[in-house]
């Protein structure tokens, strides 16, 4: 278990350029299953789940090519689907919840696809029902293997179009379901489907492949299947999660940071709800510019209430940000009350952030309090352990403003998401060492 040492309470200037997003590489990679013909895929995050689902496809048997840094080829022209039920495959898919998404494809061009109980962050329950039934109304069959975990899906006489309406907007169920559907007979409705960013990638890709998608963007995609696909050249956009921890770092450290190419119209309510945190977010270009604050206030409510920051399915506030916000509110001006709606284990962190000397009042599962200290009283180091990739990156914010040594342990974690993460912090002057 690897760790990273933490000398706190420096200011950092610089800048940055985030890193592919993890969240559309994952949906990305899994479409180049979709057809037989060389796929071209730029800004690829070099982080452990990205590169972890590279290695689970060429098992299967896509010839992977490395063309540079973040740049890719790749041709699924020859798989082995006998891997997909093969004891190495259920140890690898297990361990990365993204391998949910090879499904879609494999069952829309091959007619079978095979998925073990896949892993990731502990940050509550995150069921899989959305994607199966999607898959059981196109017309394949399911199967369950309760005694190992595995789940199959079938449809030897192919998929079928058909309207739908998800019982829930899940980014990766509307994404396993449309790329089942672009190869399907017919015209698929997806009604309440997910509208995030990187699920518009997905679809502008599958269009770029020869796939037939209206509505994207919207929360109703209309999809007419073809019989066939070719390969396309697609690039990553930056992560928007990325993003936006680099704002809260520039914010909590009192530095100046200019974050370079983030994507504007694809960044939604961030710029804002961190505004709202009193934080002075400039739009230069197409660059974001942080300058130096020596405090920040949160905004209350017209009213006078005490603002309440939440998340939501897109165009929401991403879920993935609020353990950032809660901690850049620590130093903030005011109080502000977090809500976590989607997830029930994604706040239990804020105890490591108590053991430092932050004001905060856990309420229950979904919502915590914060009473920002306006940088009178910085927050202490400690040593602490990561329990999942956002907290993590969270608890490391925290070790950069802190004043003394803080040790994290369990930075794995941190690696899933984000790309050398420490090289790049020491670029623009944070004292951090990696320790294995």
């Amino acid at each position: 278990m690897g760790s990273f040492r933490i000398e706190g309470g420096n200011r950092l200037q610089g800048e940055i350029i985030p890193q592919g997003a993890k969240n559309e590489a994952l949906q990305i990679l899994c479409g180049v299953l979709l057809t037989d013909e060389v796929v071209f895929i730029e800004n690829v995050p070099d982080i452990r789940d990205v590169n972890k689902l590279i290695e689970i496809l060429a098992n299967l048997g896509v010839k992977v090519n490395k063309l540079g840094k973040g740049s890719y080829s790749f041709q699924a022209d020859d798989l082995d689907l006998d891997y997909l039920e093969s004891e190495k495959f259920k140890e690898e898919g297990s361990s990365l919840r993204g391998s949910i998404m090879i499904v879609g494809p494999l069952l829309s061009r091959f007619g079978k696809g095979f998925i073990p109980q896949p892993g990731g962050d502990k940050i509550g329950r995150r069921r899989l029902d959305t994607h199966f039934e999607g898959f059981i109304k196109l017309g394949a069959t399911f199967r369950y293997n309760k005694e190992e975990c595995f789940y199959g899906v079938e449809a030897p006489n192919g998929l079928t179009g058909t309207y739908m309406l998800l019982d829930q907007a899940s980014v990766t169920g509307t994404a396993n379901i449309a790329m089942a559907a672009v190869l399907a007979k017919g015209k698929t409705t997806i009604y309440n489907a997910a509208c995030e960013p990187y699920l518009q990638q997905l679809c502008k890709m599958m269009v770029c492949m020869g796939a037939k998608i209206e509505g994207i963007g919207s929360n109703l995609l209309v999809i007419e299947g073809v019989e066939a696909l070719k390969g396309c050249h697609h690039r990553v956009l930056p992560d928007m999660i990325e993003i936006g921890s680099w704002i809260g770092l520039a914010a909590m450290t009192r530095s100046e940071i200019t974050i370079k190419d983030v994507s504007w119209e694809n960044l939604g309510l961030i710029p804002d709800t961190f505004r709202k945190l009193g934080i002075i977010v400039e739009k230069v270009g197409d660059d974001i510019h942080i300058p130096i604050q020596e405090s920040y206030e949160i905004q209350g409510y017209i009213d006078g209430s005490i603002l309440t920051v939440s998340d939501a399915t897109w165009p929401g506030f991403t879920p993935d940000l609020l353990s950032i916000v809660l901690v850049i509110a620590t130093q903030a001006k005011g109080s502000v009350l977090i809500h976590q709606k989607m997830f029930e284990s994604r706040l239990f962190f804020v105890d490591k952030l108590i053991d430092m000397g932050a004001k905060i009042i856990l309420c229950d599962p979904h919502r915590a309090t914060v009473i920002g200290y306006d940088f009178e009283y910085p927050l202490k180091a400690t040593t602490m352990v990561s329990p999942d990739i956002r907290a993590g990156i969270s608890l490391l914010i925290a070790a950069l403003s802190a004043k003394g040594t803080s040790i994290i342990h369990n930075i794995e974690q941190i690696d899933r998401g984000y790309e050398n993460i420490d090289e790049r912090l020491r670029a623009i002057g944070a004292k951090i060492t990696r320790i294995d």
